[in-house]
């Protein structure tokens, strides 16, 4: 197994431990709203880098 699927993995689940997390919070809401910021922040920076 190499380290980027591994890397990968962890991710993912990180990514989910947070949205099992907010919904234990009650701040779904907050979640999406940073999650869809992140992905726009990430395609905004993809264009000027490249």
């Amino acid at each position: 197994m190499s380290i980027n699927k591994i890397r990968s993995a962890l991710y993912l689940i990180s990514k989910i431990l947070g949205d099992v997390n907010a919904v234990k919070k009650g701040t779904v809401g907050k979640r999406i709203a940073q999650r869809a910021a992140g992905k726009a922040t990430g395609k905004l920076l993809g264009r000027f880098l490249k």
